[in-house]
């Protein structure tokens, strides 16, 4: 089975719909005034947990997804039909990335839960809605509000309960195979396991676990060697890890020093992931040369205060006894929602905006979420749209800000997709 546990997507939600500028033009009525609906709001992009699936490979083949716009208002009142959403299945475990900032914005890792990726725009208010005791004919409605886009990283941490680590061909998938329904490839060469492997693991009838057979750990995974960051994100989620050391040593390794330097890397790359409960299973005992290893395996392991224990994945000796003890430690460790921190995104004055100059499509250049939110919404073609635009963008401090900066007659001004030329009238 292929297991992909990254990928790279873009969602766009819809843009709002654009309101109506209509009157009422009935029959014995000589001065219907507007009523021009508002637009409807645009679909947006939600991301949602499907406990049917385990990886995300199908977003290699599809990574775009985008919402329907909002349908336009109408006359008489009549507000545009409100787009459907988009939602995006994804298996329980997913944790969603801003692809420009690196910010964790969700960890889906509850049954149930959903993210919406991508918010769809409101629609444009028609032109009934700017009808005031002083001002019954107004013309001009709002254009329906963009939605949201952006590129997202989705990464997928497997949600197992126990989480064997350990070089390669130490026995992790013999024990997996042994104490569970799982049949991972076993065999006699380094790296037999490229995808990590859930087995649950049922010690009686009411008592079970998920234990993970992830790929081989080796020198430099905290820095990306081998399998590396693919390797340890999947450790990051396991509530308690079981490291499973060659305690033979058939193959000229020392299992003390290889106990160390698995630890080192997990220290390196997490200083949580250090901290997280371990239980040491010293494999292979039946082996010639366990038993004369195992002393000094043993100190070392004790101390790091950790519980040790030996086994034989050949002949299954110590196996039950090892997953028990595993049961009982996960009852004392932490949830897995205690993981993950999820990065809050700093909350900004609306109102705010910044100048950039001698930009490449522009003299002047104004960023700020209200100011080009207000243009991508402003029907300029209309004269008191445009007047409306003017107050606002005076409001705000724009234009005296632009006159700080040097502006000067003629130069031109880009706000969001359009770009103006600046004259003193206005």
């Amino acid at each position: 089975m292929l297991f992909t546990d990254k990928a790279r997507i873009y969602v766009e939600a819809g843009s709002g719909g654009d309101g109506a500028s209509s009157f009422r033009r009935e029959k014995f009525v000589a001065h219907g005034g507007p009523d021009g609906g508002n637009g409807g709001r645009g679909g947006s992009v939600w991301l949602v947990v499907d406990d049917n699936l385990n990886t995300l490979v199908d977003f290699r083949y599809k990574r775009k997804f985008v919402a329907s716009r909002g349908g336009n208002g109408g006359a008489k009142n009549c507000t545009g039909h409100k787009a459907d959403d988009v939602e995006v299945r994804v298996p329980l475990g997913t944790v969603v990335i801003d692809d420009a900032t690196g910010v964790v914005l969700a960890d889906l890792s509850h049954k149930g839960d959903r993210f919406r990726a991508a918010r769809g725009g409101r629609g444009g208010k028609g032109n009934a809605c700017y009808v005031t005791s002083t001002k019954q004919g107004v013309t001009f409605a709002e254009k329906g509000e963009p939605g949201t886009k952006s590129w997202l990283r989705l990464e997928l941490k497997l949600l197992a309960d126990v989480g064997m680590v350990g070089y390669p061909s130490v026995g992790k998938s013999s024990i997996v195979a042994r104490v569970s329904a799982a049949r991972p490839e076993v065999a006699a060469y380094h790296f037999t396991t490229l995808s990590p492997v859930l087995g649950v693991v049922r010690l009686n009838e009411e008592t079970s676990f998920v234990l993970a057979d992830l790929p081989g750990l080796i020198d430099g995974a905290s820095k990306g060697v081998g399998l590396g960051h693919d390797f340890l994100r999947h450790i990051e989620r396991t509530r308690v890890i079981m490291h499973v050391v060659d305690c033979s040593g058939c193959e000229g390794r020392d299992p003390a020093e290889d106990f160390r330097k698995i630890n080192e890397e997990l220290a390196l790359y997490s200083e949580k992931l250090a901290k997280r409960p371990q239980l040491v299973v010293a494999n292979k005992m039946d082996l010639p040369g366990a038993e004369e290893h195992f002393p000094a395996l043993e100190a070392c392991v004790k101390e790091l205060g950790y519980p040790i224990m030996k086994v034989s994945a050949a002949t299954g000796q110590g196996l039950r006894e090892v997953m028990f003890k595993a049961y009982e430690m996960l009852q004392k460790a932490p949830r897995d929602s205690e993981f993950l921190e999820i990065g809050q995104v700093k909350e900004e004055d609306p109102d705010a905006f910044t100048i950039l100059t001698d930009t490449e499509d522009a003299d002047f250049e104004v960023k700020g979420k209200n100011i080009e939110r207000l243009v991508a919404m402003t029907n300029f073609d209309n004269e008191e749209a445009l007047y409306r635009f003017q107050l606002i963008w005076r409001r705000l401090g724009i234009e005296k800000a632009l006159r700080e900066k040097g502006i000067e007659e003629g130069q031109s001004v880009k706000i969001g997709e359009m770009v103006f030329d600046f004259h003193d009238q206005y």
